[in-house]
C-alpha cells in the first residue's frame, strides 16, 4: 500500500470519489447580539466612524437604542432589505467594552446593585442592559421603576 492512498471500498470503480473522515460542518450563528456587539467593539478599536451590523433583530435595536440614549453611539440607520435586515451604527469613540451575558440570568431588584459592581468597572459609569416586563432598559431605569428581569448585556 503506497503512502497517501486510501484503500477503495470493494465493488467501487477507481473513478468514483468518496470522502474520508467526518463531514465538514457549516458554521452557525449562536448569538446575533454577541456578533453585533463584537463588531461594534472591533470597529471602535480600529477607529472606524461607522459599522454595518447584520443580521438585525428587535433585541439588537433595543440594545442599541439604550446605548444611543446614554450617548455611547450616534445615529442608527435601519436598512430593511426584506431579509434579515441591516443596521448602520455611527460610532463616536466612547465605547470601551460591550458584551452579552449568556445565559440571561434572572436579576431581582435587590440583586441589580451587586451585579453592577461585579460587571462594571466603576459605580460612576457603565450600564447593564436588562430585559423586563416593561421592555429592555438599563439597570438604573429598572431600579427607578422597581422591576427586576433578565440580564442581556453591558456596555461602558
Amino acid at each position: 500500500l503506497a503512502t497517501g492512498t486510501v484503500p477503495r471500498p470493494q465493488g467501487s470503480k477507481p473513478s468514483q470519489r468518496f470522502s474520508v473522515g467526518a463531514p465538514v460542518a457549516k458554521m452557525v450563528r449562536i448569538s446575533v447580539l454577541r456578533d453585533c456587539l463584537n463588531n461594534i467593539v472591533n470597529a471602535e478599536k480600529r477607529g472606524k466612524r461607522q459599522v454595518l451590523i447584520r443580521p438585525n433583530s428587535k433585541v439588537i435595536i433595543k440594545f442599541l437604542q439604550v446605548m444611543q440614549k446614554h450617548g455611547y453611539i450616534g445615529d442608527l440607520e435601519i436598512i430593511d432589505d426584506h431579509r434579515a435586515g441591516k443596521v448602520v451604527v455611527e460610532l463616536i469613540g466612547r465605547i470601551n467594552k460591550c458584551g452579552v451575558i449568556s445565559p440571561r440570568f434572572d436579576v431581582s431588584v435587590a440583586g441589580i446593585e451587586q451585579l453592577a459592581s461585579d460587571l462594571l468597572p466603576s459605580r460612576q459609569f457603565g450600564h447593564l442592559v436588562l430585559t423586563t416586563t416593561y421592555g429592555i432598559m438599563d439597570h438604573e431605569e429598572a431600579r427607578r421603576k422597581h422591576v427586576g428581569g433578565k440580564i442581556v448585556g453591558f456596555f461602558f
